[in-house]
């Protein structure tokens, strides 16, 4: 297995240890119920972790955003704004 490959999957693991840790307190904090707690922290973080990974390689495939050009602007033009 690649280098690259064992640090996208370490990352995944970690990502979702602390997605299911903050996803626990948020639904115990809300409910006040270690079991809604429980289960629903345990399952949306499953949930995430496996979307996770076909997201991180989609965005690392996809082709960079290049820059505009010097003294070109990404803003909208606003209406009555002065050029």
């Amino acid at each position: 297995m690649a280098s690259g490959t064992k640090r996208d999957l370490l990352k995944t693991a970690t990502y979702g240890l602390t997605h299911l840790a903050v996803a626990v307190a948020v639904v115990y904090a809300v409910t006040r119920d270690w079991t809604a707690a429980l289960a629903i922290g345990l399952l949306e973080p499953m949930v995430q972790t496996v979307a996770y990974a076909p997201h991180e390689r989609a965005w690392r495939a996809a082709p960079p955003v290049e820059a505009p050009a010097p003294g070109v602007t990404t803003e909208p033009d606003i209406v009555g704004s002065p050029p």
